[in-house]
């Protein structure tokens, strides 16, 4: 099929590229230039596990550029596939999506289906559909549909290739047939409901991960008090299959692109419908507090961090990604500047985005062991694979004090015990 997607972003280009390795023949729309000429010659522009590579293999179905009006003229299928970035107030920020649905009605010449995969609030979908209606310049049908991602970052691609479920939201048995055509060489369960619930699907289904979240995280902080070990008891909760063991983690609190964004955006529009979602403004408190877990258990040690040198091992939110967005680092480590700290960060893939977000007072490394070396404190944000297998002995050998606080569990408590060093984790006893 002919395909075309607004937005190269994590969901834009991911779609584009799973779909085009499925052999439709896809074009994706950006507005900067530059990006497109980089996606031109076979470069993600992000890093996502597996991307690039499948860009390559799949270039023959792919094209990439800025000429939105030629890229959905002759389309059969439309994704919007751009940002819903979050509003002060915590609503939506759709502006992105009704350009992308004014340049549709604009440039559409036969009939076609957009396709709406960004996240947006229940009745978005409704509204599009109208705005593209009232604003057409030919006289063509065009239906809106609603087909959710549910992409993990660090995992993206697997995840739309080998799809949980593919949600597809229609008002229109045709609409739901030309999504099913698209979607035919995906081995996945099919869901074909109406838009509202496709929408509700998506906003429930995040956020309830995020209540597993901040639920584990809770059960943590009481574990430290009452001197349980969350790990075995999460073990112990996740052998239930009515509770399951994903998202069962303990650690610092959720970070992203969605989840952050979504439990925001649902609260507020319980809010706005004279509603309120308790459990959800539960979860977002608790997930800012759980952000400053490190800094609180730091200043057991250290009264104030005036004078000494921290070292920071992690700065994206998650593994497997550079993305920042709601990234514990953001907040800690500007705290530990302004309280006169010398900050030594490593990051495999998150440093050059970093730099844009905070770019003085921070010096970098290359390696682990250069940015632990006369360190009097670590702090372990995120769990990269080259913390998880660091050899923990080197901690004392290199760092002037042996302070480790790990905020994702990265290590057994016993591989502490006669070291003399002080390392303090989320949820479990404290060795020292």
């Amino acid at each position: 099929m002919k395909i075309a997607v607004a937005g190269t972003g994590y969901v834009g280009l991911v779609t584009g590229v799973c779909l085009a390795s499925k052999g439709h023949q896809v074009t994706c729309v950006d507005v900067d230039e530059k990006k497109v000429e980089i996606m031109r010659q076979g470069v993600s522009p992000i890093y996502e596990a597996g991307l690039e590579e499948l860009m390559k293999e799949s270039m023959d179905c792919l094209t990439f550029t800025t000429d939105y009006k030629t890229a959905y003229q002759d389309a059969e299928v439309i994704f919007i596939g751009v940002g819903t970035p979050e509003k002060k107030d915590g609503s939506a920020n759709l502006s992105y999506v009704y350009t992308v649905a004014r340049q549709i009605a604009e440039s559409v010449e036969r009939d076609c289906v957009v396709v709406v995969k960004s996240t947006v609030p229940i009745g978005t979908n409704d509204k599009v559909e109208t705005y593209i209606q009232s604003h057409l310049a030919k006289d063509v049908v065009v239906t809106v549909a609603s087909n959710p991602e549910f992409l993990a970052q660090g995992t993206a691609v697997r995840d739309t290739l080998h799809a949980a479920r593919i949600v597809i939201g229609v008002e229109t048995p045709e609409a739901g047939e030309v999504l099913k055509r698209v979607y035919a060489g995906f081995d996945a369960p099919k869901l074909v409901t109406n838009r509202r619930s496709a929408e509700m699907i998506k906003y429930a289904s995040n956020d309830f991960l995020a209540l597993k979240i901040s639920y584990i995280n809770e059960i943590a902080n009481l574990c430290e008090i009452v001197g349980a070990d969350v790990e075995d008891v999460a073990e112990g909760m996740g052998y239930d299959t009515r509770i399951g063991n994903k998202f069962l983690k303990s650690g610092i609190g959720y970070g992203g692109s969605c989840f952050p964004k979504d439990t925001k955006a649902l609260s507020w529009l319980a809010s706005f419908n004279d509603n309120e979602i308790k459990t959800i403004k539960a979860a977002i408190e608790v997930n800012e507090s759980q952000k400053f877990k490190l800094i609180k258990k730091a200043r057991k040690y250290y009264d104030d961090f005036e004078g000494l040198t921290v070292a920071v091992l992690g700065l994206t939110f998650k593994p497997g990604t550079d993305d920042l967005r709601e990234a514990p680092s953001l907040v800690n480590i500007p705290l530990l500047i302004d309280d006169g700290a010398k900050v030594k960060a490593w990051d495999p893939v998150g440093v050059k985005n970093f730099k844009k977000k905070i770019p003085e007072g921070i010096a970098y490394y290359d390696t682990i062991e250069d940015t632990i070396r006369d360190a009097d404190l670590c702090l372990i944000f995120t769990e990269w694979e080259a913390v998880t297998q660091f050899d923990v002995r080197l901690y004392k050998d290199l760092m002037k004090k042996a302070i480790i606080i790990d905020g994702r569990n990265c290590y057994k408590v016993s591989d502490f015990e006669g070291t003399g060093m002080v390392y303090d984790s989320i949820g479990r006893r404290c060795v020292m």
